[in-house]
Protein backbone atom coordinates (compact mmCIF):
# COMPACT_ATOMS: atom_id res chain seq x y z
CA UNK A 1 0.00 0.00 0.00
CA UNK A 2 1.24 3.30 -1.13
CA UNK A 3 2.10 5.97 1.43
CA UNK A 4 -0.15 8.35 0.75
CA UNK A 5 -3.07 6.32 0.45
CA UNK A 6 -2.29 4.74 4.63
CA UNK A 7 -1.81 7.77 5.15
CA UNK A 8 -5.67 8.87 3.71
CA UNK A 9 -6.86 5.63 5.32
CA UNK A 10 -5.31 6.18 8.81
CA UNK A 11 -7.15 10.01 8.40
CA UNK A 12 -10.13 8.51 7.24
CA UNK A 13 -9.95 6.02 10.98
CA UNK A 14 -9.01 9.23 12.86
CA UNK A 15 -12.04 11.11 11.75
CA UNK A 16 -14.04 8.37 12.76
CA UNK A 17 -13.67 8.20 16.48
CA UNK A 18 -17.04 5.95 16.94
CA UNK A 19 -19.70 6.36 19.68
CA UNK A 20 -22.29 4.02 20.64
CA UNK A 21 -25.47 4.55 22.71
CA UNK A 22 -26.59 3.06 26.40
CA UNK A 23 -29.05 4.12 28.67
CA UNK A 24 -30.91 6.37 26.59
CA UNK A 25 -34.75 4.38 26.86
CA UNK A 26 -36.91 2.65 28.93
CA UNK A 27 -36.83 -0.98 27.66
CA UNK A 28 -35.17 -3.93 28.71
CA UNK A 29 -31.16 -4.60 28.13
CA UNK A 30 -31.55 -6.72 24.73
CA UNK A 31 -29.33 -9.32 23.90
CA UNK A 32 -29.17 -11.58 21.14
CA UNK A 33 -27.64 -15.22 21.61
CA UNK A 34 -26.23 -16.67 17.89
CA UNK A 35 -25.90 -20.46 18.65
CA UNK A 36 -22.80 -21.16 15.14
CA UNK A 37 -23.62 -23.50 12.69
CA UNK A 38 -26.95 -25.54 12.78
CA UNK A 39 -28.55 -27.93 10.28
CA UNK A 40 -26.87 -29.13 7.53
CA UNK A 41 -23.51 -26.76 8.71
CA UNK A 42 -21.81 -29.03 11.32
CA UNK A 43 -19.09 -26.64 12.16
CA UNK A 44 -15.87 -28.27 13.45
CA UNK A 45 -15.90 -32.00 14.18
CA UNK A 46 -13.36 -33.68 16.17
CA UNK A 47 -13.17 -36.72 18.08
CA UNK A 48 -17.18 -37.54 17.62
CA UNK A 49 -18.12 -34.02 19.37
CA UNK A 50 -19.89 -31.80 16.48
CA UNK A 51 -19.65 -27.75 17.24
CA UNK A 52 -23.37 -26.76 16.24
CA UNK A 53 -24.49 -29.05 19.03
CA UNK A 54 -22.42 -28.14 21.98
CA UNK A 55 -22.62 -24.24 20.56
CA UNK A 56 -26.55 -24.61 20.62
CA UNK A 57 -26.80 -26.02 23.97
CA UNK A 58 -24.51 -23.98 25.61
CA UNK A 59 -26.57 -20.60 24.14
CA UNK A 60 -29.67 -22.02 25.71
CA UNK A 61 -28.29 -22.40 29.40
CA UNK A 62 -26.92 -18.93 28.52
CA UNK A 63 -29.94 -17.60 27.44
CA UNK A 64 -31.75 -19.68 30.40
CA UNK A 65 -29.70 -17.84 33.07
CA UNK A 66 -30.25 -14.38 31.16
CA UNK A 67 -33.83 -14.80 31.25
CA UNK A 68 -34.37 -15.09 35.23
CA UNK A 69 -32.96 -11.07 34.90
CA UNK A 70 -35.87 -8.79 34.96
CA UNK A 71 -34.48 -6.07 32.85
CA UNK A 72 -32.60 -8.45 30.58
CA UNK A 73 -34.71 -9.19 26.81
CA UNK A 74 -33.13 -12.43 25.24
CA UNK A 75 -33.18 -12.85 21.77
CA UNK A 76 -32.24 -16.14 19.48
CA UNK A 77 -30.93 -16.47 15.78
CA UNK A 78 -32.11 -20.50 16.80
CA UNK A 79 -33.15 -22.36 19.12
CA UNK A 80 -33.11 -26.23 17.61
CA UNK A 81 -31.10 -27.84 14.93
CA UNK A 82 -31.66 -25.44 11.70
CA UNK A 83 -29.75 -23.98 9.63
CA UNK A 84 -29.89 -19.67 9.54
CA UNK A 85 -27.64 -18.37 6.68
CA UNK A 86 -24.64 -16.15 8.12
CA UNK A 87 -26.08 -12.52 6.74
CA UNK A 88 -29.40 -13.19 8.40
CA UNK A 89 -28.29 -13.35 11.70
CA UNK A 90 -26.96 -9.63 12.28
CA UNK A 91 -30.69 -9.05 10.76
CA UNK A 92 -32.29 -10.74 13.58
CA UNK A 93 -30.11 -8.53 15.79
CA UNK A 94 -30.96 -5.17 14.04
CA UNK A 95 -34.24 -5.95 13.82
CA UNK A 96 -34.60 -6.59 16.88
CA UNK A 97 -33.01 -3.17 18.08
CA UNK A 98 -30.55 -5.15 20.51
CA UNK A 99 -28.10 -4.00 23.19
CA UNK A 100 -25.41 -6.72 22.24
CA UNK A 101 -24.87 -9.57 20.32
CA UNK A 102 -23.22 -12.64 20.94
CA UNK A 103 -21.88 -15.41 19.10
CA UNK A 104 -21.57 -18.94 20.26
CA UNK A 105 -18.56 -21.28 18.71
CA UNK A 106 -16.17 -24.01 18.98
CA UNK A 107 -12.47 -23.55 17.76
CA UNK A 108 -10.67 -26.39 16.07
CA UNK A 109 -7.14 -26.39 14.12
CA UNK A 110 -5.30 -29.23 12.03
CA UNK A 111 -2.48 -29.58 14.94
CA UNK A 112 -4.46 -30.46 17.61
CA UNK A 113 -2.59 -29.20 20.61
CA UNK A 114 -3.93 -25.91 21.28
CA UNK A 115 -6.48 -25.29 23.39
CA UNK A 116 -8.29 -22.74 25.83
CA UNK A 117 -10.67 -19.90 25.33
CA UNK A 118 -10.28 -16.65 23.06
CA UNK A 119 -13.23 -13.97 22.77
CA UNK A 120 -12.95 -11.90 19.13
CA UNK A 121 -14.29 -8.65 18.33
CA UNK A 122 -14.97 -7.54 14.56
CA UNK A 123 -11.74 -5.82 13.17
CA UNK A 124 -8.74 -6.24 10.81
CA UNK A 125 -5.75 -8.69 11.52
CA UNK A 126 -2.34 -9.71 10.04
CA UNK A 127 -2.21 -12.17 12.52
CA UNK A 128 -2.33 -15.28 10.62
CA UNK A 129 -4.38 -17.55 13.40
CA UNK A 130 -7.24 -14.79 13.81
CA UNK A 131 -8.06 -14.96 10.45
CA UNK A 132 -7.85 -18.60 10.17
CA UNK A 133 -10.42 -18.54 12.36
CA UNK A 134 -12.13 -16.25 10.49
CA UNK A 135 -11.98 -17.62 7.88
CA UNK A 136 -13.11 -21.26 9.25
CA UNK A 137 -16.55 -19.21 10.31
CA UNK A 138 -16.73 -17.44 7.25
CA UNK A 139 -17.08 -20.34 5.44
CA UNK A 140 -20.69 -20.96 6.41
CA UNK A 141 -21.46 -18.97 3.17
CA UNK A 142 -20.68 -21.49 0.73
CA UNK A 143 -23.72 -23.84 2.04
CA UNK A 144 -26.23 -21.01 1.51
CA UNK A 145 -27.85 -20.34 -2.30
CA UNK A 146 -27.48 -16.66 -2.87
CA UNK A 147 -23.25 -15.57 -1.98
CA UNK A 148 -23.77 -12.54 -4.23
CA UNK A 149 -24.48 -10.34 -0.76
CA UNK A 150 -20.75 -11.49 0.52
CA UNK A 151 -18.94 -10.24 -2.62
CA UNK A 152 -15.62 -8.36 -1.70
CA UNK A 153 -15.45 -9.90 1.46
CA UNK A 154 -12.94 -11.82 1.95
CA UNK A 155 -10.61 -12.70 5.33
CA UNK A 156 -7.34 -13.26 3.39
CA UNK A 157 -7.07 -9.87 2.03
CA UNK A 158 -7.30 -7.16 5.42
CA UNK A 159 -6.61 -4.41 3.16
CA UNK A 160 -10.08 -5.11 1.38
CA UNK A 161 -11.92 -5.07 4.25
CA UNK A 162 -11.82 -1.28 5.60
CA UNK A 163 -15.27 -1.01 4.92
CA UNK A 164 -16.55 -3.62 6.58
CA UNK A 165 -14.24 -2.27 9.70
CA UNK A 166 -15.61 1.16 9.68
CA UNK A 167 -19.04 -0.64 9.63
CA UNK A 168 -17.89 -1.37 12.92
CA UNK A 169 -15.65 0.70 14.62
CA UNK A 170 -18.68 2.79 16.28
CA UNK A 171 -19.25 -0.27 17.98
CA UNK A 172 -15.33 -1.51 18.86
CA UNK A 173 -15.26 0.19 22.45
CA UNK A 174 -17.97 -1.10 23.70
CA UNK A 175 -17.61 -4.61 22.42
CA UNK A 176 -14.02 -4.58 23.87
CA UNK A 177 -15.59 -3.98 27.16
CA UNK A 178 -17.73 -6.83 26.88
CA UNK A 179 -15.40 -9.43 25.26
CA UNK A 180 -13.06 -8.53 28.45
CA UNK A 181 -15.96 -9.62 30.81
CA UNK A 182 -16.79 -12.54 29.08
CA UNK A 183 -13.16 -14.09 28.04
CA UNK A 184 -12.28 -13.25 32.24
CA UNK A 185 -14.91 -15.76 33.06
CA UNK A 186 -14.40 -18.23 30.40
CA UNK A 187 -10.67 -18.75 31.17
CA UNK A 188 -10.05 -16.72 34.79
CA UNK A 189 -12.65 -17.76 37.04
CA UNK A 190 -12.80 -21.35 35.54
CA UNK A 191 -8.87 -21.99 35.63
CA UNK A 192 -8.52 -22.04 31.52
CA UNK A 193 -5.76 -21.58 29.15
CA UNK A 194 -6.51 -17.90 28.17
CA UNK A 195 -6.02 -17.48 24.70
CA UNK A 196 -7.14 -13.61 25.29
CA UNK A 197 -9.15 -10.67 23.55
CA UNK A 198 -8.53 -10.45 19.23
CA UNK A 199 -10.14 -9.71 16.28
CA UNK A 200 -10.59 -10.89 13.21
CA UNK A 201 -12.72 -9.76 10.13
CA UNK A 202 -16.18 -12.05 11.25
CA UNK A 203 -19.13 -11.75 9.07
CA UNK A 204 -21.71 -12.41 11.30
CA UNK A 205 -19.92 -9.42 13.60
CA UNK A 206 -19.42 -6.76 10.57
CA UNK A 207 -23.55 -6.70 10.33
CA UNK A 208 -24.41 -5.90 13.35
CA UNK A 209 -25.93 -2.19 14.50
CA UNK A 210 -24.43 -2.72 17.97
CA UNK A 211 -21.58 -4.22 20.16
CA UNK A 212 -20.75 -7.49 19.47
CA UNK A 213 -18.30 -10.64 19.91
CA UNK A 214 -17.96 -13.72 19.12
CA UNK A 215 -17.15 -16.50 21.33
CA UNK A 216 -14.86 -19.59 20.66
CA UNK A 217 -15.19 -21.60 23.76
CA UNK A 218 -12.57 -24.11 23.14
CA UNK A 219 -11.11 -26.79 21.14
CA UNK A 220 -12.67 -29.99 19.80
CA UNK A 221 -9.73 -30.73 18.07
CA UNK A 222 -7.79 -31.16 21.16
CA UNK A 223 -9.37 -34.56 22.67
CA UNK A 224 -9.28 -33.39 26.56
CA UNK A 225 -10.81 -30.62 25.91
CA UNK A 226 -13.58 -31.47 23.46
CA UNK A 227 -14.35 -33.68 26.10
CA UNK A 228 -15.08 -31.21 28.81
CA UNK A 229 -17.09 -29.12 26.15
CA UNK A 230 -19.55 -32.15 25.40
CA UNK A 231 -19.77 -32.89 28.86
CA UNK A 232 -23.06 -31.49 31.31
CA UNK A 233 -20.02 -29.85 33.81
CA UNK A 234 -18.26 -28.45 31.08
CA UNK A 235 -21.53 -26.55 28.84
CA UNK A 236 -22.79 -25.61 32.73
CA UNK A 237 -20.04 -23.88 33.63
CA UNK A 238 -19.24 -22.31 29.92
CA UNK A 239 -22.96 -20.96 30.32
CA UNK A 240 -22.45 -19.52 33.66
CA UNK A 241 -19.45 -18.01 32.95
CA UNK A 242 -20.82 -16.51 29.19
CA UNK A 243 -24.00 -15.39 31.28
CA UNK A 244 -22.22 -13.64 34.13
CA UNK A 245 -19.52 -11.48 32.02
CA UNK A 246 -22.74 -10.21 30.01
CA UNK A 247 -24.44 -9.26 33.36
CA UNK A 248 -21.49 -7.39 34.52
CA UNK A 249 -21.34 -6.11 31.26
CA UNK A 250 -25.12 -4.85 31.32
CA UNK A 251 -24.82 -3.77 35.07
CA UNK A 252 -21.55 -1.09 33.60
CA UNK A 253 -23.23 -0.09 30.38
CA UNK A 254 -26.93 0.34 30.49
CA UNK A 255 -29.37 2.63 32.50
CA UNK A 256 -32.92 2.42 32.07
CA UNK A 257 -33.72 6.15 32.32
CA UNK A 258 -36.89 4.22 33.78
CA UNK A 259 -35.26 4.02 36.53
CA UNK A 260 -33.33 7.48 37.77
CA UNK A 261 -36.48 10.04 36.07
CA UNK A 262 -35.19 13.69 37.31
CA UNK A 263 -38.56 14.55 36.91
CA UNK A 264 -41.77 15.05 38.28
CA UNK A 265 -45.04 15.05 36.89
CA UNK A 266 -47.08 18.10 37.28
CA UNK A 267 -50.31 17.40 39.46
CA UNK A 268 -53.33 16.76 37.33
CA UNK A 269 -56.26 19.83 38.34
CA UNK A 270 -59.39 20.52 37.36
CA UNK A 271 -60.12 24.16 36.12
CA UNK A 272 -63.80 25.61 36.40
CA UNK A 273 -65.21 25.79 33.02
CA UNK A 274 -66.31 29.36 33.52
CA UNK A 275 -62.86 30.58 33.60
CA UNK A 276 -59.82 30.92 31.48
CA UNK A 277 -57.61 28.07 31.58
CA UNK A 278 -54.21 29.40 33.14
CA UNK A 279 -51.34 28.25 31.96
CA UNK A 280 -49.95 25.74 34.88
CA UNK A 281 -46.26 26.88 35.54
CA UNK A 282 -43.56 23.67 34.63
CA UNK A 283 -42.56 21.76 37.27
CA UNK A 284 -39.02 22.44 37.78
CA UNK A 285 -36.50 19.60 37.61
CA UNK A 286 -36.01 17.72 40.82
CA UNK A 287 -32.04 17.60 41.51
CA UNK A 288 -30.47 14.06 41.19
CA UNK A 289 -27.10 14.64 42.71
CA UNK A 290 -24.61 12.27 43.00
CA UNK A 291 -23.59 10.74 45.96
CA UNK A 292 -19.92 10.26 48.03
CA UNK A 293 -18.41 11.89 45.50
CA UNK A 294 -19.55 10.68 42.28
CA UNK A 295 -20.08 12.63 38.61
CA UNK A 296 -21.33 12.21 36.03
CA UNK A 297 -19.76 12.83 32.56
CA UNK A 298 -21.05 12.32 28.72
CA UNK A 299 -19.07 9.91 26.56
CA UNK A 300 -19.01 11.65 23.13
CA UNK A 301 -16.70 9.03 21.69
CA UNK A 302 -13.48 6.42 22.14
CA UNK A 303 -11.18 4.92 19.37
CA UNK A 304 -7.97 4.24 18.87
CA UNK A 305 -6.50 7.57 18.21
CA UNK A 306 -4.96 9.18 20.99
CA UNK A 307 -6.26 12.55 20.04
CA UNK A 308 -5.14 16.35 21.77
CA UNK A 309 -8.65 17.65 23.86
CA UNK A 310 -8.74 20.65 22.06
CA UNK A 311 -12.14 22.02 21.09
CA UNK A 312 -10.75 21.88 17.59
CA UNK A 313 -10.82 18.12 17.69
CA UNK A 314 -14.06 18.00 19.17
CA UNK A 315 -16.23 20.38 16.96
CA UNK A 316 -15.82 22.81 19.42
CA UNK A 317 -16.48 21.56 22.59
CA UNK A 318 -14.33 22.17 25.34
CA UNK A 319 -13.71 20.74 29.30
CA UNK A 320 -12.97 17.66 27.20
CA UNK A 321 -10.99 14.74 29.47
CA UNK A 322 -10.24 11.39 27.76
CA UNK A 323 -8.99 7.64 29.56
CA UNK A 324 -7.15 4.43 28.01
CA UNK A 325 -8.75 1.25 28.11
CA UNK A 326 -6.24 -1.30 26.76
CA UNK A 327 -6.05 -0.08 23.12
CA UNK A 328 -9.49 2.24 23.36
CA UNK A 329 -9.50 5.83 24.17
CA UNK A 330 -12.85 6.91 25.55
CA UNK A 331 -13.38 10.53 25.22
CA UNK A 332 -15.82 12.59 27.50
CA UNK A 333 -17.65 16.24 27.52
CA UNK A 334 -17.35 18.08 31.23
CA UNK A 335 -18.18 16.79 34.84
CA UNK A 336 -21.12 17.09 36.80
CA UNK A 337 -22.50 16.50 40.09
CA UNK A 338 -26.55 17.09 39.04
CA UNK A 339 -27.80 14.51 36.52
CA UNK A 340 -29.76 17.07 35.04
CA UNK A 341 -26.65 19.26 34.36
CA UNK A 342 -25.40 15.98 32.85
CA UNK A 343 -28.26 15.48 30.96
CA UNK A 344 -28.40 19.21 29.35
CA UNK A 345 -24.11 18.68 28.46
CA UNK A 346 -26.04 15.67 26.61
CA UNK A 347 -27.88 17.74 25.03
CA UNK A 348 -25.17 20.25 23.84
CA UNK A 349 -22.70 17.11 22.50
CA UNK A 350 -25.95 15.69 20.69
CA UNK A 351 -26.31 19.36 18.96
CA UNK A 352 -22.94 19.27 18.00
CA UNK A 353 -23.14 16.18 15.98
CA UNK A 354 -22.44 13.33 18.93
CA UNK A 355 -26.03 11.71 18.20
CA UNK A 356 -24.98 8.74 20.12
CA UNK A 357 -23.91 10.22 23.31
CA UNK A 358 -24.49 8.55 26.74
CA UNK A 359 -24.10 9.86 30.26
CA UNK A 360 -21.65 8.06 32.38
CA UNK A 361 -20.44 8.31 36.29
CA UNK A 362 -17.79 7.96 37.82
CA UNK A 363 -16.67 7.19 41.43
CA UNK A 364 -12.63 7.72 42.90
CA UNK A 365 -11.60 7.47 38.99
CA UNK A 366 -13.53 4.61 38.69
CA UNK A 367 -16.63 4.13 36.09
CA UNK A 368 -19.79 2.75 37.88
CA UNK A 369 -23.43 3.02 37.03
CA UNK A 370 -25.82 6.39 36.89
CA UNK A 371 -28.02 3.79 39.11
CA UNK A 372 -25.34 3.37 41.78
CA UNK A 373 -23.70 7.24 41.56
CA UNK A 374 -27.47 8.25 42.52
CA UNK A 375 -28.00 5.58 45.38
CA UNK A 376 -24.84 6.07 46.76
CA UNK A 377 -24.08 2.36 46.51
Amino acid sequence: MKGNTKKKLGLLLFLMVFTVSFGQDNGKFKVVLDAGHGGKDYGAMYNGFIEKNIALDVTLRVGKILEKESDIQVIYTRKTDVFIELKERPKIANKADANLFVSIHCNAETKKTAHGAETFIMGLTKNSSNLEVAKMENAVWELEDDKTSYAGFDPNKPESLLKFQLMQEEYRGESFAAAVKVQHGLAKDLKRNDRGVKDAPFWVLHGVAMPGILIELGFLSYKNEGEYLNSEKGKSELAEAVAKGIIEFKKENFTPLSSISGYVKPAETTTPKTETPKETPKEAPVAQTAKNGAVFKVQIAAGSSDLATTPSNFKGLNNISKEKDGKVVKYYYGEVSDYNEAQNLLSEAKAKGYKDAFVVAFKNGKKISVNEALKGK
